[in-house]
């Protein structure tokens, strides 16, 4: 077998498995919190671990938030050091999230993926990744919706891969990640809709008129 073709196989499943490793999960067992699958919004993510946290909200989520970008970057990072070409940097990046989405090690049940493809934004040329987390910080200052906030800014990505770097495969590659968090995220856009959906800093257990029943990122 051709040795380009065993490097990218090799990439393509490395980048499943690293994003199969659930940081929300790990950080919650390591500091003693509740299984973010069974709290909250059943969503294990950051957003759901600054929620049911309790006092170690801030550091907890800010962990898992580190630990879910670096499951995009790493890999990408990774495919660029070795040279790898267009296509395999796409499917690099296309595994990564989908180990996020469906993790091998926790029976297939992941989070929604914001972080990890901030993190296939980041790897595969910096200023992408800025420019998504721009758009992300400044619908969550204005509107305090996270779930917006994230489906905004991701809804805009493939236009600055098309910017930044206009290669059809890349492009297509941030398509599919964009076309995949709106399918994960189908829950906060009903929310959205009916006026229910949960405003940043809302914690586990309040009204629905705080955003309790819509609880869903």
């Amino acid at each position: 077998m051709d040795a380009s073709l065993l490097i990218s196989a090799g990439l393509v499943l490395g980048a499943y498995l690293l994003g199969s490793v659930s940081s929300a999960i790990i950080v919650c067992r390591l500091m003693g919190l509740p299984d973010p699958r069974t709290r909250g919004s059943n969503n294990p993510g950051a957003t759901n671990v600054l929620r049911i946290g309790g006092p170690k909200a801030k550091p907890a989520a800010a962990i898992t938030l580190a630990g879910d970008t670096l499951k995009g970057l790493v890999p990408m990072l990774v495919a660029h050091g070795v040279g790898a070409a267009p296509l395999t940097l796409a499917l690099t990046g296309i595994a990564a999230f989908i180990g996020h989405l469906f993790p091998l090690f926790f029976g297939l049940r992941g989070g929604k993926g914001v972080a990890t493809a901030l993190g296939v934004q980041l790897g595969l040329y910096w200023p992408i990744g800025v420019a998504t987390a721009a758009v992300w910080l400044f619908v969550a200052r204005v509107l305090k919706i996270s779930s917006l906030a994230a489906l905004v800014s991701m809804a805009l990505a493939p236009a600055f891969v098309w910017f930044f770097l206009p290669e059809p495969k890349l492009i297509g590659m941030q398509i599919v990640i964009t076309g995949l968090l709106f399918l994960r995220h189908r829950s906060n856009i009903r929310n959205l809709l009916h006026g229910e959906e949960d405003r940043i800093g809302t914690h586990a257990g309040e009204e629905p008129g705080s955003g309790g029943r819509g609880r869903s990122s």
